[in-house]
């Protein structure tokens, strides 16, 4: 071949070349192109600062450049507008104690059978209507060994799930299957009593977590609890060899726990995570157990701790129950189903019961906050009667009654619960995925205008509320008819 010829060749491979690399660019990369400033709002970022009056952020390929005031933020040339004068934006929130995908919440029936891809996103979609924009799920439908030489045949469907950016729906994480005393684990409904890792001998723990560890989770689930004497919990020699195969693949370790003595075991071993508040059942943390958080802080040992704890619903009170969040996405008949004893017997009396209770919880929280452990929220939601999204919202809420202040609310939900879950999001900032809500009230005058939502942005796209609202409204009718 002449040189000339052989030139051209080349030329064209590379020219073929390169226009192949920059479709797959655009394939793969962002969902659109283009900017958005918006504009009027009271903005609370999320990082505990005051709020900005009269806000402007733009959001340009899924994230949020620049935040500032209206005026002082230079807008790029061509960029849309929206208009949010009156309204108030903040982040939206992340729930790090979910147990989403077994329950048709139309009609309340759970099942393993309805584990699927399209049930999930059903859930995740619920979140987002409800201003949550990502989730830790535990407890997971999630293929596993059986311990006896042989596997079940669960599927995947969480794994694959926890790799997708779906559209409308919050973001996905997995804390996998969990491990266990058999039936001591998850609780409630018979289709997730056998999910977790059942484990009795040290080996089968070992065996156990090595066969966890392959599915990459969040962090590894261990449920320490005898179901008030009723069950038998996982024991000391148990789950610290949980913890330590854990920690050789670097992977934290998160606890459902209630005494006290168990609590400074897991302290002691590096477990991070406490799903509930970490002593129950009668206890509170005594000056030794703040005195391990606060040491291992000053030796940088896994650091990041955290739990959930709530002041329960009931301090809500009863006027949350004829919110149009609420009635919007579930239907009458599974809010009288779960929830018409309970409200009948909301007596102003019973509500001021809760809150002292709720309070003397907030004393509690806020020793383990000053010692160096973070609250985050966790909610349950997604079983039998938390329901998907609402229940998130009334836990944080709820923190408001056990002696936080609003602000702190939104900080505990939002950037602290996106930091521990390890998700770009909770923080209206440069370079955070742009996920906000738009409130038609102000939640640091009354925590309850965080229902008040007229508007939900994840990764810049604005979620088909009314859309949601149609298809939920009409699978009510089918189950009605």
């Amino acid at each position: 071949m002449k040189r000339s010829n052989f030139l051209k060749v080349v030329t064209i491979l590379l020219t073929v070349g390169v226009t192949a690399c920059s479709s797959r660019v655009e394939t793969q990369g962002t969902q659109r192109s283009g900017a958005t400033i918006f504009e009027g709002a009271r903005l609370i970022t999320g990082d505990g600062s005051a709020p900005i009056e009269n806000s402007a952020f733009i959001v340009e390929n899924t994230r949020f450049t620049r935040v500032g005031r209206k005026g002082d933020v230079q807008v790029p040339a061509g960029a849309a507008r929206v208009d949010l004068t009156g309204k108030t934006v903040m982040p939206t929130k992340v729930d790090l104690h979910g147990h989403i995908g077994f329950q048709h919440v139309y009609d309340g029936t759970m099942a393993k059978e309805y584990y699927t891809r399209e049930n999930l996103i059903d859930h995740l979609e619920r979140l987002a209507y409800h201003g949550i924009g990502a989730v830790v799920s535990i407890a997971d439908l999630v293929e596993r060994a059986d311990l006896h030489g042989g596997r079940h045949k669960w599927g995947d469907v969480p794994l694959q799930v926890r790799n997708e950016i779906i559209p409308g729906a919050a973001l996905f994480k997995t804390a996998g299957p969990g491990i266990a005393w058999p039936n001591s684990g998850a609780q409630g409904h018979p289709s997730r009593a056998d999910v977790p890792y059942p484990v009795t001998t040290v080996e089968e723990a070992r065996e156990a977590t090595r066969d966890y560890i392959k599915m990459k989770p969040e962090f590894i689930k261990i449920w320490v609890d005898d179901r008030n004497g009723t069950r038998q919990r996982l024991t000391p020699p148990l789950y610290r060899v949980i913890v330590e195969e854990a920690k050789k693949a670097n992977i934290p370790v998160a606890a459902h726990n209630v005494t006290l003595a168990d609590a400074k075991e897991l302290m002691r071993l590096g477990v991070e995570g406490w799903l509930h508040p970490p002593v129950r059942g009668g206890e509170d943390p005594d000056d030794e157990f703040l005195a391990m958080i606060k040491d291992r802080k000053a030796r940088n040992d896994r650091p990041n701790m955290w739990f959930n704890d709530s002041g329960g619903v009931a301090a809500v009170g009863p006027d949350a129950w004829k919110d149009p969040l609420l009635t919007e996405t579930i239907s009458a008949a599974q809010i009288q189903e779960h929830y018409g004893e309970f409200l009948k017997n909301l007596t102003p009396e019973a509500v001021e019961r809760a809150r002292q209770n709720a309070r003397k919880s907030g004393v509690v929280a806020k020793k383990l906050i000053a010692a160096g452990m973070k609250l985050v929220l966790g909610s349950d939601t997604g079983q039998t009667r938390f329901f998907v999204g609402w229940y998130p919202q009334l836990l944080f809420e709820s923190w408001v009654t056990m002696g936080f202040t609003p602000m702190e609310a939104i900080v505990f939900a939002t950037r602290d619960g996106a930091d521990i879950a390890k998700v770009n999001t909770g923080v209206v900032a440069p370079g955070r995925n742009a996920d906000f809500v738009v409130l038609d009230a102000n939640p640091l005058e009354n925590i309850a205008n965080s229902r008040r939502i007229t508007r939900v942005f994840l990764r810049g796209q604005e979620v088909d509320r009314a859309r949601l609202r149609a298809k939920w409204e009409a699978e009510w009718s089918r189950k009605s008819q």
